[in-house]
């Protein structure tokens, strides 16, 4: 399932999760929540995942906060 606001990628049973809003500081809205929660989820029944990295896209910020802007 293609995300809006996440890359997923597989490699050596390591997930690895990019919040991809960089623009925004990769700031939490409840889109990136929202996919957070579904990503996360077919993670406990995949079993060959091993571990999981969460990181952020850019080179400013890893989670900027809520993103205010769409309250």
């Amino acid at each position: 399932m293609p995300y809006q606001t996440l890359l997923a990628v597989l490699e050596h049973h390591i997930l690895t999760i990019t919040i991809n809003r960089p623009d925004k500081m990769n700031a939490l809205n409840s889109t990136v929540l929202d996919e957070l929660n579904a990503v996360l989820d077919k993670v406990e029944n995949h079993h060959e995942i091993k571990a999981v990295i969460i990181t952020g896209a850019g080179p400013k910020a890893f989670v900027a906060g809520a993103d205010i802007s769409g309250v």
